[in-house]
């Protein structure tokens, strides 16, 4: 499986990320901290629900109301 047949995930952000595979998103850990560090500084909280998403293998919005809920405190306090 590619990265990019991870929901979420198109050839541009798999570019960014600078991986291939699902393993290497696994691997990489902070994707988002890495995109918005080396990529794209203005990255914002839906970029990274849908990292997140795709890091769990489903459509960002149907992530649960807690992992938003988390998400959203880590993204604010960047």
């Amino acid at each position: 499986m590619t990265l990019t047949e991870l929901p979420n995930i198109g050839p541009r952000l798999a570019e960014d990320l600078g991986v291939e595979t699902p393993e290497g998103l696994r691997e990489l850990g902070a994707a988002f901290l890495r995109v918005r560090a080396q990529v794209a500084p203005a990255a914002c909280f839906r970029q990274l629900t849908a990292l997140a998403g795709a890091e769990l293998g489903i459509p960002e919005k149907t992530l649960t109301a807690e992992k938003k809920t988390k998400l959203r405190a880590f993204f604010d306090g960047l």
